[in-house]
């Protein structure tokens, strides 16, 4: 899962459950948050649509992230 922040949220051995009336899903199970560069290239086969657009914004805002911010 990719979070608004740049960070994923990788599941080792996700367990899944849906309810397709409720149009619920669950995913359980020994989950890491690991900064985009380490998850990098090898889950862009993964991703979907609204991942890879959202990832698509996260890279245009990191040049105003990573700039010096005047002092206070």
């Amino acid at each position: 899962m990719l979070k608004d922040d740049g960070t994923f949220i990788h599941f080792n051995n996700p367990e899944i459950q849906a309810s397709l009336s409720a149009n619920t899903f669950a995913i359980t199970g020994h989950a890491e948050a690991k900064p985009i560069t380490e998850t990098l290239p090898g889950i862009l086969s993964q991703l979907g649509a609204d991942s890879l657009t959202s990832l698509r914004k996260l890279a245009e805002q990191f040049p105003r992230i990573l700039a010096p911010q005047p002092p206070e």
